[in-house]
């Protein structure tokens, strides 16, 4: 992972990396905005993790605000594990990594499909001009200055 000092790295993706960047980080949120999971077994189960290394990506999560902590079952020690509006706008993060994935790393196929909850249609990500509306290629999309960019070159 990147370093805690941005010295030359004045980048929204560096900082965000520094959040959500650890792999099991970005598989847990994707358990939980899309699989419905809620409890530190749920994750367990999913993903087969260490519990030491679940709890710790599991307070690193709460503590940055990604999840919110609730107890539940009547136990004081057993708690569920809700999504913020931090980790729901991540949601098409998550899903641009799955479609590359399909695209690039799944020969078989993609073992997910996302669907529109309402009519069930496909879910695709595309890249949208704000101005003309017309749908872009990512290679025309060019980084440009700006407004947090003061004092770098």
């Amino acid at each position: 992972m990147l370093g805690r000092t941005y010295e030359g790295q004045n980048c929204s993706a560096a900082r965000t990396l520094e959040l959500v960047g650890e792999r099991w980080t970005l598989l847990i949120l994707r358990d939980v905005l899309l699989r419905d999971l809620k409890t530190f077994g749920e994750f367990r189960a999913s993903l087969g993790l260490a519990r030491n290394v679940l709890s710790a990506r599991l307070d690193h999560l709460v503590g940055e605000g990604f999840l919110r902590r609730r107890p539940y079952g009547g136990h004081a020690d057993h708690y569920e594990y809700l999504p913020t509006d931090k980790a729901a706008d991540l949601l098409p993060v998550i899903l641009a990594l799955n479609a590359w994935g399909d695209r690039w790393a799944a020969p078989q196929g993609p073992p997910t499909l996302f669907r529109h909850s309402v009519c069930g249609a496909a879910v695709e990500q595309k890249l949208e001009c704000d101005e003309c509306g017309e749908f872009t290629d990512p290679r025309q999309v060019v980084a440009v200055p700006g407004p947090g960019r003061q004092g770098m070159t």
